[in-house]
């Protein structure tokens, strides 16, 4: 818990760090706190459970959902299976997400089942560094597996700056006839538009009750600019507190700032409850974390 309220960082890299390019850990150590590679990662770049618990139950969050990416092209492989011994550590506290690539995973609906069956939260598409564009119909079979499992579709919608990256494939309106030809589906936008789509992301959200905004890699001061055209206020109800850990200052710190900015009503719902209610295989609001 923060300050009475439960937290969920959405957003959670914790990658073997041989299996990534230098720029991904050039960006960790440029971004997040000094020494933490060293005190959250052993000597040979696998991370540390018990450490990385330690360090999310001090900074108040009740769950956390690690990410894991299959892009060669860009910052390398972060394997799903690779998060399961944190998982197991603590499976209260942290769930991971699951992560496909239409160029690597074949058939790719049977791999979302797999690593859905796992435990993980959702799917999380990589466009931008995975190079493809989200309405590809390659990747219709694994949003039907998303429906039918009841799981949300988590989309990075936002500029990167990683060598190789497709900044083209990030925008939000790709998504559209996804949203047609799956209208149940919950499409979770991650980074909410960053760069040139602030816009396109809060109006996709406020006009569909399935699309989300989800703040990672956004400084929480910026809110109110990047989304003036929405008003934040108005937006608040259909944003999900995320990070982009370990690139960030402190979990605390951001969580603190986001909900000094949005409606008091809303700090709940932003910095858990959202989560809480999308995301598959999260725990009950209100259930212990030890």
């Amino acid at each position: 818990m923060l300050d009475g309220h439960t937290l969920v960082d959405a957003h959670v890299h914790v990658p073997v760090l041989p299996s990534l390019t230098r720029s991904w850990i050039d960006w960790a150590r440029q971004f997040g706190p000094e020494g933490l590679l060293e005190r959250a990662w052993d000597d040979d770049g696998r991370p540390r459970p018990a450490v990385i618990d330690e360090l999310f139950a001090g900074q108040g969050v009740d769950v956390a959902v690690l990410f894991c990416e299959y892009s060669p092209k860009a910052t390398g492989m972060q394997l799903f299976d690779d998060l399961l011994p944190i998982v197991e550590h603590n499976p209260q506290r942290f769930r991971p997400m699951a992560n496909v690539n239409p160029h690597l995973h074949h058939p790719i609906g049977a791999e979302v089942r797999r690593q859905l069956g796992h435990g993980a939260a959702g799917l999380k598409l990589h466009p931008v560094h995975g190079g493809f564009r989200c309405d590809d119909p390659m990747l219709y079979p694994a949003y039907q597996v998303l429906v039918e499992e009841g799981a949300p579709l988590v989309v990075h919608c936002g500029t990167s700056t990683f060598s190789g990256s497709a900044n083209e494939y990030a925008d939000p309106t790709y998504l559209l006839p996804v949203s047609r030809d799956f209208p149940e589906l919950d499409i979770i936008l991650a980074h909410g538009g960053r760069g040139w789509w602030y816009e396109q992301a809060a109006f996709m959200a406020m006009s569909n009750p399935h699309v989300w905004i989800e703040l990672s890699g956004l400084p929480p001061k910026r809110l109110p600019q990047y989304y003036a055209a929405a008003g934040l206020d108005r937006l608040a109800p259909k944003m999900i507190f995320a990070t982009d850990w370990p690139g960030v200052p402190g979990v605390d710190v951001n969580a603190r700032a986001v909900a000094d900015l949005v409606p008091a009503e809303t700090v709940p719902t932003v910095l858990g409850g959202n989560a809480l209610h999308l995301y598959a295989n999260m725990p009950l609001v209100g259930e212990e974390v030890v």
